[in-house]
């Protein structure tokens, strides 16, 4: 009885899952819609079961095919590995480098970095998607993911690429207007601007002062007329002067030295955000993964907010 999963069927699986519809995985193959709904027809015929459910416009996996994207991407990085591990790829990284980060700093700083990286590695593919919330670590569609905070998980390998702290800032005209806040217990009666952080509720700031067993943290429910959870949007709400904002130093860093804001209550350490490259640990010795983590960290290793340049 011959398999019914055969080893073609993977790619087209995976493609077609990225894709979200027959028509888009049919641009992305280089053939027409009806023979990817042919295709996609024989595989579920073979394997007995649903993989897809169709409606109109869209496609969703069923929990069968759920289970099949995640065995296939599975075995299609462990081939790509393969080849890497035997000698094939070693001089020069090459095949498909799926990369995911988050909205806000995946498009000002990863996104610039991509593009040099792709000019210096002809032979990488790479695809950048961007995400509100890091995908779960158990989840295999990433090669490697750019995060911030160092995940507690042992299954995979977290590459510390920079430091990075969260400030509290302003604009000079709003701190002028309003005052400048001298305590952490003194921001509530201040517009503050909220931003979600991952599963972080809105207007909860945690700051510390002092140090050593001198150190206090307190925590502080702000308040404000304006909340977001896209990082680049808050930062231009701040320079238009509509209050105080907590945000990661790489995205402020040269408004701080432009004058356009200014920190507020710089004696209180905000919680770190230090920037990290997870990545299985399968993927350590795939040229692709480490040429590019490498590259990400050559880069980082510049001062604050100079990564794109």
């Amino acid at each position: 009885m011959s398999n019914p999963v055969q080893p073609a069927d993977l790619g087209f699986f995976s493609v077609l899952a990225s894709a979200g519809s027959l028509s888009d995985a049919a641009r992305e193959l280089g053939i027409t819609t009806p023979a990817v709904s042919k295709h996609l027809a024989q595989m579920e015929a073979r394997v007995g079961v649903s993989l897809v459910n169709r409606t109109t416009r869209r496609m969703g996996l069923t929990p069968e095919g759920e289970l099949y994207l995640e065995h296939a991407r599975r075995i299609l990085g462990e081939i790509q590995d393969l080849g890497e591990l035997l000698g094939a790829a070693k001089s020069s990284p090459q095949g498909l480098l799926r990369v995911n980060a988050t909205l806000g700093f995946g498009r000002s700083h990863i996104a610039p970095l991509i593009s040099r990286f792709a000019r210096q590695n002809p032979g990488v593919d790479v695809q950048l998607q961007l995400s509100v919330n890091p995908p779960p670590l158990t989840d295999d569609a990433f090669d490697v993911c750019i995060r911030f905070g160092a995940p507690p998980d042992a299954r995979v390998i977290a590459r510390h690429i920079a430091p990075n702290r969260r400030l509290l800032c302003a604009s000079p005209a709003y701190l002028k207007q309003h005052g400048t806040p001298r305590t952490p217990h003194e921001l509530a009666r201040y517009n503050c601007i909220g931003i979600r952080q991952g599963e972080e509720a809105y207007g909860t700031w945690r700051l510390t002062h002092g140090r050593g067993k001198q150190a206090v943290t307190e925590t502080v429910k702000t308040r404000g007329s304006l909340t977001t959870n896209d990082g680049e949007i808050a930062v231009n709400w701040a320079l238009d002067g509509h209050g105080i904002l907590m945000r990661a130093e790489w995205d402020i860093q040269r408004y701080l030295k432009s004058g356009r804001l200014v920190q507020v209550l710089p004696q209180c350490f905000t919680p770190d955000a230090d920037i990290y490259a997870v990545y299985p640990q399968r993927h350590q010795m795939a040229a692709r993964v480490r040429a590019f983590v490498d590259f990400v960290a050559t880069a980082f290793s510049q001062p604050a907010g100079q990564a794109t340049n």
